[in-house]
């Protein structure tokens, strides 16, 4: 008996839609509630809210695209400003609206503009009848834009006269989303934590075709039993599931055991989650070079050729947070299109004053120093003090290569 019912949508279809969100039919069967037939008017805007890798955005995706919905999906953390985020939802929406696959640029100064670049936009055939769903994925990030913004989303049905709904997803809750001058109030949907039987259902569904059932769920069960009590998130437990499955099966591989020697097996594995506690989940090394030490029988932190200080001590996030601080440190301010836009102009080589990204973690290392005076109205400033062969044997444990986005070797 399936758990999502509509009449707006065939058996089969909400039965397929069901298998693709697991531990999630309730939140799926209120959200198709709210959203109600394709013509009818939904709710002006929808606040769902939920720790990180709780399905939030999963779940949208899917439903809209498994109902075949007209939406728009934007993540407020690639588009942080107004105007990037506002021109950014005109262009899905010009290129769901076009045959081409090519659009142009729309420019879109003020949400005034917006509004009326929209409006012009809806009014087709395929939008005018049926609800439209802008989805702002990390909407947290809208607190950081001109006031307006939020209030002005939240009533954006209102203000286009169009059938329009807002979708706002985030990791905080509405209270501290409510500006001080009021707003219209959103229709907030709470999705909890996937519970441990939750992640135990959902991972043993991703089991490799040549291993049963059983065998894959026994493994989800001992991963689940060591990672648990230190990591929830569903991403990082399907990361660690993959990583280290083949681990797993090395005895049933070698002939050694059965799919049902659970202590052969977990012997087998347990020194090596330990181990993976330490490393992976705390990103220390790439999934590349873990692999690399598994078929090595190596151990952590020992990469050829590089030196215990420049991989050790660093985690893999702050390698990428130390190159950006070298490049920032060393190129100047105008070379930013050239190394980082697809389309940009050329450039001479002057000198320019060099600009040092505001930076504030990695100091204590003596990585990146500071620069000014501590009283700087607009912040501190940090300059990174390592050397090339240093930032260079940096990247390449993280596989970047670093010497073309540097402006002294144009």
């Amino acid at each position: 008996m399936p758990n999502l019912e509509h009449p707006a949508y065939p058996a089969a279809t909400l039965l397929h839609l069901e298998s693709l969100v697991p531990c999630r039919e309730s939140q799926v069967s209120m959200l198709l509630s709210i959203f109600g037939e394709r013509q009818q008017f939904s709710f002006p805007s929808i606040f769902i809210y939920g720790h990180t890798s709780s399905g939030k955005t999963y779940v949208m995706q899917t439903l809209l695209n498994t109902l075949q919905l007209p939406h728009v999906f934007v993540n407020c953390v690639e588009y942080f400003t107004s105007r990037l985020l506002l021109e950014e939802i005109l262009m899905q929406l010009q290129s769901s609206c076009s045959e081409t696959e090519q659009t142009s640029h729309v420019h879109c100064d003020t949400f005034n503009d917006f509004v009326r670049l929209f409006k012009q936009a809806v009014v087709s055939k395929e939008l005018e009848d049926q609800t439209l769903y802008i989805v702002l994925d990390r909407a947290e990030q809208l607190r950081e834009m001109e006031a307006n913004i939020l209030p002005a989303f939240l009533r954006l049905q209102e203000l286009t006269d169009r059938n329009v709904t807002v979708v706002l997803l985030s990791e905080i809750v509405w209270e501290l989303f409510r500006p001080n001058i009021g707003c219209f109030e959103p229709f907030t949907l709470y999705f909890p934590d996937y519970s441990i039987g939750h992640l135990q259902k959902i991972l043993s569904q991703n089991h490799p075709p040549e291993y049963s059932v059983d065998f894959y769920a026994a493994y989800i069960n001992i991963l689940l039993g060591v990672f648990y009590m230190v990591c929830r998130d569903l991403k990082e437990l399907q990361h660690l599931a993959a990583l280290n499955f083949s681990k797993y099966c090395e005895p049933v591989v070698r002939g050694e055991a059965n799919e049902r020697d659970t202590r052969k097996l977990w012997k087998n594995i347990e020194p090596h989650l330990k181990k993976a506690m330490h490393t992976v989940y705390l990103r220390e090394i790439s999934s590349s070079q873990w692999e690399r030490l598994q078929r090595d029988d190596g151990e952590p932190g020992q990469l050829k050729g590089l030196s215990a200080h420049t991989h050790v001590e660093l985690p893999y996030y702050s390698k990428f947070l130390l190159i950006a601080a070298y490049l920032a440190s060393y190129n100047p301010v105008r070379t930013d299109k050239r190394f980082f836009l697809k389309h940009h102009g050329k450039i001479r080589k002057t000198n320019f004053m060099k600009k040092h990204e505001k930076i504030s973690s990695l100091v204590t290392l003596q990585l990146l120093s500071m620069v000014g005076h501590n009283d700087q109205l607009d912040g501190p400033r940090y300059k990174c003090t390592v050397s090339l062969d240093f930032i260079r044997a940096i990247a390449r444990t993280v596989n970047f290569d670093i010497i073309k986005y540097l402006y002294d070797f144009l």
